[in-house]
């Protein structure tokens, strides 16, 4: 099940990558596709509550009054929810595990896994470990329901958190799926895996290429020494792209004015040959240029939707924000 709002909907929105962007679609700077997308608002006053675990084998029998919790399936990684002893009235934010680094603010996208459950009776209605997904919610936005848009902020990276949502800060009077009824408390316990900023376009690069001929060879150029960790194969790299015609040096696209990082899953095959040979040994903070030849780019055809001509050599600015 999958939620967005209002009124019944409350977290998947699509993330979209620019159509015009080509360079993290269409088998990443070749096909032009969707991730998941959604948003969230402002921080609001919280509580502390205690909270309790009990497992069941069954959630979906449990009596009325009681407090067990969920069972948390063979999904690895996946956690247990412990439901509230009673039921809360305002929102409560207890984070079991502390993150690092920024906390999440308005405006940032905050990429997650997540369970959710009914607070009253822990019958699970939907989790992201299942799908093996991550789950991107876009602070500010309003288009998930009011607890998360207001219980994210402040979180961190790699930080676990529960919240416990009242029915107003969910869906209220409006039954959702086949768990969720009218007047529901919902309760979630969210893992962290990244904390994206949000892009300020006066914050862009401000770089120009040389108008040059093709290359035989793909061309790395550090600009900017990252000194957070390098990336590793299998990590997804969120990065800010530039790119430009090698042969007059005009600019194609750029991520920071689109306003929207780039998700780019860090393997063969997932994107550009010559963008994804060019990531290789980044670090998190990096600044790097890329001479692409057209063979490790949109080959011979070049790309029209993407202004780029036959026969013609791409190059790419890349900035790595963060990686999962």
């Amino acid at each position: 099940m999958r939620f967005s709002r209002p009124p019944k909907r409350a977290f998947t929105v699509a993330r979209t990558t620019a159509v015009a962007f080509a360079l993290v679609g269409t088998v990443a700077l070749a096909a032009c596709g969707d991730a998941q997308e959604s948003s969230a608002s402002s921080a609001p006053s919280v509580t502390a509550a205690a909270t309790t675990s009990v497992a069941t084998s069954d959630p979906g029998t449990a009596t009325p009054g009681t407090t067990p919790g969920t069972t948390p399936g063979t999904t690895p990684g996946k956690p247990t929810v412990s439901v509230p002893k009673t039921m809360p009235t305002e929102l409560v934010i207890t984070d079991l595990t502390d993150g690092t680094g920024p906390a999440a603010r308005d405006g940032d996208t905050v990429v997650v896994n997540y369970v959710g459950v009914r607070s009253a009776d822990g019958a699970e209605f939907d989790n992201s470990y299942d799908r093996g997904q991550p789950f991107p919610v876009n602070l500010g936005k309003g288009a998930v329901i009011k607890g998360w848009d207001q219980g994210l902020i402040g979180v961190k990276q790699g930080g676990r958190r529960q919240l416990d949502i009242p029915s107003d800060l969910a869906y209220g009077d409006n039954p959702s799926g086949d768990v969720i009824q009218a007047g529901d408390a919902l309760t979630f316990v969210i893992d962290v895996v990244a904390v994206l900023p949000a892009t300020d376009p006066n914050d862009a690069p401000d770089i120009s290429v040389a108008a040059g001929g093709n290359v035989a060879e793909l061309g790395i150029k550090d600009l900017v020494v990252g000194k957070g960790a390098e990336l590793q194969q299998g990590q997804t790299a969120e990065v800010h792209l530039i790119a430009f015609r090698a042969d007059t040096g005009a600019q194609l696209a750029s991520s920071w004015e689109s306003g929207q990082l780039q998700p780019i899953p860090f393997e063969q095959g997932s994107s550009l040959p010559g963008l994804i040979s060019g990531l290789t040994g980044m670090k998190i903070g990096g600044r790097r240029q890329l001479t692409i030849p057209f063979e490790l780019a949109f080959g011979p055809s070049g790309n029209d939707q993407f202004g780029l001509p036959a026969n013609t050599d791409l190059i790419v600015v890349v900035d790595l924000i963060t990686a999962y």
